[in-house]
């Protein structure tokens, strides 16, 4: 059995596996360590020799740290209320408009993501904070629902990422470089999530009545009670750019903020503290466990050659690179029916970063054409949190709004997926806009 005819049986037990729902990092190194052992014909010494180094290979590094940093950042922000404060923030300034609160909500879950760094975590946060509000304001289920399960992808596109520190691990990228390339990508998809309200409401006036307006008073008050967290972003992120700072040591940094500024608004006791604690700490477990799995699914793959010819074929087939790239996207908007948005990332990027780092794309020098493929990566595996029949995002959000129906939701979410496509192919045809901030200040 060749190679390569190997690989493939080891995708297609890992698909298999994977519709019995066995968790994702179990699936891989299972996968994984089946391949190896049928590479070297059984031999149980070299496995036992590679397995003994590959758990300290992985968690030893450094980058890693960052990680169980950002997720406290998060648990800080949503036990300490931070979240409420960034919604009454925006929807002071723009409640009065039509579709201002869904438009607030949007805004709040980019600010909220800027110091969460997970999707899901911004989704379920900011849904308890806006669908109150929204449903005393008499908004539709559709657009209520719809406006946050897509709001809620921003926080993985606004940095800090999880899923970016991870592709900067696998493909020895640097995190900081990274961030910067994310944030114009992560502020079109705010400000196109805003605009896809805007025309909702003004063709169906009563999806989004106006709010009241707030008085001036009110705003200020709202805006002084965001500036501590407005302040420990631009700490964290201007850190980071500016090189005083390497990624784990502003994520340290970030978090400690964060957990201060939660007990000291009295948003936070200890309860919440020990909660944060074990809810970070129980995501960083899954998130190295997965990474295990795909490190042990990467070795197996990497005996049998599978990347490496895959990359050749394409590189030597005549296929237009665009036409390459945008058949991994579609691979990727399909593997979102499937897994989650971590899973996509380890399981594919070790196959196709090859094949796209073998072919020319509009001039980009190597270390351009990966920071833009990691950019363009995030922005498609966020769509599958988004669409059926996994969309994890709209389950949360639909859990919350106990009274909508999930079709209402899926219905209310595919103007917004309208939104991501527009966003995508501008930034697969203008790889500049990406690199823009990473050119200027990236050094």
């Amino acid at each position: 059995m060749s190679g390569i005819a190997i690989g493939a049986t080891m995708f297609a037990v890992l698909l298999v596996l994977l519709v019995l729902r066995v968790h994702i990092g179990i699936t891989m190194f299972l996968v994984g360590a089946a391949g190896y052992l049928t590479m070297m014909g059984g031999e149980i010494t070299p496995f036992l020799n590679m397995l003994k180094n590959l758990a300290y290979a992985r968690l030893s590094n450094y980058d890693l740290a960052v990680i169980p940093m950002f997720l406290l950042m998060g648990q800080f922000a949503t036990h300490g209320g931070l979240s409420r404060a960034l919604f009454r923030c925006v929807s002071s300034l723009v409640g009065h408009w039509r579709g201002g609160v869904a438009i607030a909500s949007t805004g709040a879950c980019a600010g909220f993501g800027a110091i969460c760094g997970s999707s899901l975590a911004t989704a379920a946060t900011m849904g308890q904070v806006a669908l109150p509000e929204l449903k005393r304001c008499n908004y539709s289920g559709a657009l209520s629902t719809g406006a946050l399960a897509a709001g809620g992808t921003l926080g993985i596109l606004i940095p800090p990422s999880v899923p970016l520190v991870i592709y900067a691990v696998l493909t020895q990228e640097s995190i900081g470089k990274l961030f910067m390339a994310a944030v114009l990508p992560g502020l079109i998809a705010m400000l196109g999530y805003m605009l896809v309200i805007r025309i909702i409401v003004t063709l169906k006036p009563e999806a989004g009545p106006a709010g009241p307006r707030v008085p001036l008073a009110e705003k200020l008050r709202s805006i002084a009670n965001v500036a501590p967290v407005a302040l420990i972003f631009l700490v964290v992120i201007v850190g980071i750019y500016g090189g005083w700072a390497n990624p784990t040591e502003a994520a340290s940094i970030g978090a400690a903020a964060c957990g201060i500024l939660a007990v000291v608004s009295g948003g936070m006791r200890a309860e919440g503290i020990r909660e944060s604690v074990l809810g970070a700490a129980e995501a960083t477990a899954m998130i190295f466990l997965v990474l295990l799995g795909a490190d042990m699914l990467n070795t197996g793959l990497a005996l049998t050659q599978m990347p490496v010819e895959l990359a050749n074929w394409v590189k030597d087939s005549g296929l237009s690179p665009l036409l390459v790239l945008t058949a991994i996207l579609l691979v990727y908007v399909f593997l979102g029916c499937v897994m989650d948005a971590l899973a996509m990332i380890l399981l594919t990027i070790p196959i196709f970063y090859p094949m796209v780092m073998g072919l020319e794309f509009w001039g980009l020098t190597p270390d351009e054409k990966s920071i833009w493929f990691g950019i363009l990566v995030l922005m498609v595996v966020e769509i599958g949190l988004v669409h059926p029949p996994v969309g994890m995002n709209i389950y949360i959000i639909n859990k919350a709004a106990k009274d909508v129906p999930l079709t209402d939701t899926f219905r209310g979410v595919m103007p917004f997926l309208a939104s991501d496509l527009v966003r995508i192919t501008l930034l697969l045809f203008f790889p500049a806009i990406t690199l823009y901030l990473v050119r200027t200040f990236g050094g």
